[in-house]
């Protein structure tokens, strides 16, 4: 990341933007991976929630908190690939966005209840905070990254407004507020956060780490499995040993083993390599990495869900709601898998579609069966889908040695 000239009186005198040609400028940092620990918190308790308020209306609660805790994670992982996390200062505020982050994964399960005034307070804390901090490190040293940063300050503004009246209204209006507030952060970012007068960033020019971005995306999908494994676990240890709950969490490990071999064995890799070699690189960072990797997340821990249904009610009669669980966490994630597929390197996957296609007609039976029964039907998609895709890879001459 070049520095330019002094571009205004205040802000840090020191620059504090990675360096360019170094080992640092594409490494992912420990301080990134602290960071990165609080979301653990955050999704067991969106699982929770999920699990608990299995309605329409939780369902729509839950794919909200999904999006702002994927926005919140995003955003900062946008910040250190341009701030060096060796610099003191980066690393404090860091550290104090975790702190503030801890509160807020706190707050996830009563949010929609009597913590939602300080989930909202956290949210726009880290959102502003962070933001603010972007704009006082650029402000001597990018001119045209200062500027993008101070239209998103606009921006995350006008939306901290809605989630802070939304929390203090009477609950029947939190969801249609916070909804507002989220669809603002979304929407300005697709539109390179215009202001009228100012006109908006040119994302396709923004000078970033490629590979720190897919790391980063990377690892936080492991962390998102690595927070089903926890719901499963504790799942099976809070009830009595039983043939269907070993069942229940053999399923649960294997799921969870084909999701990491669908996204490691060969789609993280193509996406690292395409965004490293792209002419505009924070395009498609912002559409595959940004964007799609949102659904990618949602598909995890609704599948997290879906284990713990399992392992609750193995062989209860079907619900609605278990089948939709069931079913539709690999299929959000077969769906995520195919888009992401689609703009880093230009393939339509046939494998994931007819997985997804599979998914659908497993479906059509899921009231014929028991819970059990179905999860086990949507592994065996899973695995089908991740062999059929590696045996193509190797016939096709693309089997690489560092293959996950």
């Amino acid at each position: 990341m070049t520095p330019t000239t002094k571009t205004a009186p205040f802000g840090f005198r020191r620059n504090l933007l990675r360096p360019d040609d170094s080992e640092r400028t594409d490494r992912v940092t420990y301080i990134e991976l602290f960071f990165d620990l609080i979301f653990i918190l955050a999704l067991t308790q969106l699982s929770r929630y999920l699990y608990e308020n299995q309605s329409w209306t939780g369902a729509l609660e839950s794919a909200m908190l999904v999006l702002a805790l994927w926005w919140v994670w995003v955003f900062t992982t946008w910040v250190t690939n341009w701030l060096d996390p060796a610099r003191l200062p980066v690393r404090g505020v860091i550290i104090a966005l975790s702190l503030v982050g801890l509160v807020m994964s706190t707050s996830i399960f009563e949010s929609f209840g009597d913590r939602g005034i300080v989930f909202a307070i956290a949210y726009v804390s880290l959102q502003l905070g962070r933001t603010v901090f972007m704009v006082l490190a650029l402000a001597r040293h990018d001119r045209a990254l200062h500027q993008t940063f101070l239209r998103m300050l606009a921006w995350l503004s006008v939306a901290a407004v809605f989630w802070i009246v939304g929390a203090l209204l009477p609950l029947e209006f939190r969801l249609p507020f916070w909804i507002a507030a989220l669809a603002i952060e979304y929407l300005s970012a697709s539109l390179g956060f215009r202001v009228p007068g100012t006109g908006k960033a040119g994302v396709d020019d923004w000078d970033l780490s490629g590979p720190h971005i897919a790391e980063r995306s990377a690892l936080f999908v492991i962390i998102a499995l690595g927070e089903s494994f926890l719901v499963t676990g504790f799942a099976f240890v809070a009830q009595e040993s039983s043939l269907p709950g070993v069942l229940g969490m053999l399923l649960g490990f294997v799921t969870a083993v084909a999701m990491w071999w669908l996204y490691f064995d060969h789609g993280e890799r193509a996406g690292s390599k395409a965004i490293a070699r792209a002419s505009a690189p924070g395009r498609i960072a912002r559409l595959a990495y940004t964007y799609v990797h949102a659904i990618i997340i949602a598909g995890i821990v609704l599948t997290s869900v879906a284990d713990k249904e399992m392992l609750e009610h193995p062989d209860e009669a079907m619900r609605w709601s278990t089948a939709v669980t069931v079913v539709g966490g690999p299929a959000l994630y077969l769906v995520g898998l195919v888009l992401f597929r689609r703009i880093v390197a230009r393939e339509l996957l046939v494998s994931h579609l007819t997985g997804v296609a599979a998914l659908l007609v497993v479906f059509a039976f899921a009231f014929q069966v028991s819970p059990l029964l179905l999860g086990a039907m949507t592994t065996a998609v899973l695995v089908t889908v991740a062999g059929w895709e590696t045996i193509v890879r190797v016939r096709t001459g693309t089997d690489e040695a560092e293959a996950g």
